[in-house]
């Protein structure tokens, strides 16, 4: 063993029949100690993929920008070197913590968190006091590259990523999710019949709208970006346009009074489903821009459109060969029948649309 080493408070674990140590890391000594594999390297050669550089930025944003309250999920490890373990005690719990020693010319490859570690040494150049914080790192005694390879793989294709309905629900730095949550709590319609955790919707759910889809939809609606700020008055705003939307929509109205089924609905209307939620964003980013009397009185042509799903004027529209789609296309030409539908003038961009479905 190397007359140098690494050593962590850390303790000791059993997983498969292997000795494991989860040990507390200062970040600092991230980018000094972890390594991963170089580009060039051939993939059956490497133990992890690509570093995907684009990820790096927003990764190191979030750990500058929210210093004081960031959250950042465990690494794994695997150590090519003869690690020593020494225990507080030799009965008890105490024989399974204690001290993880690490030669200091033990190789030291990434298995899961390459890109946690490339955001770490960026954000520690541009705010050193975070390299004082810890990140916990679970380490295994390196097996060879085959043992790497493996571990990867399992990481990885059990890791489900939260659906966007959850992750808006949860958020509380996005100001577009804050958006959502209150559309939800301030709009009659969407406080009783919006899913909370799931961003798409079963057959069998009484519900008709995903908190993703208010979420993408009001973010149209008010025309907001990633970050951008949104104050109480546009607040008040969206949750006045969604009001009115809804008391122009009998069948959501139905829906509230248990009066008509929201499976149904979704098997035989538009109006069911996401893409005419997402269009009467967009046509809502429109008509704000006009006083609000008027844009309520035009809002009331809602009830007299036809959204059944046997209406051939939906085909290529919201569906394509009878299927809902969710394309940006098909929100856009959805959001053009309904504006011709309310005599609201389509956009030069929004005509170009409409040229190309006639070709």
């Amino acid at each position: 063993m190397s007359q140098f080493t690494h050593s962590f408070p850390a303790a000791r674990g059993v997983q498969a029949g292997r000795p494991c140590y989860v040990a507390m890391c200062p970040l600092r000594l991230i980018p000094k100690i972890f390594l991963f594999d170089e580009d060039e390297v051939p993939p059956e050669l490497r133990a992890q993929r690509t570093l995907n550089k684009a990820r790096i930025p927003e990764i190191t944003s979030y750990l500058v920008d929210n210093a004081s309250s960031y959250t950042l999920s465990a690494m794994t490890a695997s150590v090519d070197g003869q690690v020593h373990f020494e225990p507080s005690s030799d009965t008890g719990l105490g024989q399974n913590l204690g001290t993880l020693s690490i030669p200091m010319d033990a190789q030291i490859l990434i298995n899961d968190g390459q890109h946690r570690r490339a955001a770490i040494e960026y954000a520690i150049q541009e705010n050193p006091e975070l390299g004082y914080d810890n990140i916990p790192v679970l380490f295994f005694i390196d097996e060879g590259l085959e043992r790497s390879q493996q571990m990867f793989a399992d990481l990885n294709k059990h890791a489900v990523r939260p659906s966007d309905s959850i992750s808006t629900l949860y958020d509380r730095r996005d100001s577009l999710s804050e958006l959502a949550r209150r559309m939800v709590k301030e709009v009659n319609a969407f406080s009783r019949l919006t899913e909370m955790e799931k961003s798409s919707i079963s057959n069998r759910s009484t519900k008709l709208f995903t908190l993703s889809a208010i979420k993408n939809a009001s973010k149209a609606l008010l025309a907001k970006g990633k970050g951008d700020p949104i104050d109480d008055s546009e607040t008040a705003l969206a949750a006045a346009y969604w009001t009115e939307v809804a008391a122009n929509m009998p069948d959501w109205q139905l829906a509230l009074d248990k009066k008509a089924s929201t499976s149904e609905l979704r098997e035989q209307y538009i109006h069911a489903h996401g893409v005419m939620l997402q269009a009467m964003g967009s046509i809502g980013s429109d008509l704000l821009v006009r006083p609000r009397k008027q844009w309520f009185s035009t809002l009331k042509g809602l009830s007299k459109i036809d959204w059944a799903r046997a209406n051939d004027a939906w085909e290529g529209r919201a569906m394509h060969h009878g299927r809902i789609s969710k394309a940006r296309s098909s929100v856009v030409l959805t959001g053009n029948y309904i504006k011709q539908q309310l005599g609201i003038p389509l956009t030069p961009s929004e005509q170009e649309y409409e040229e190309a479905l006639k070709k």
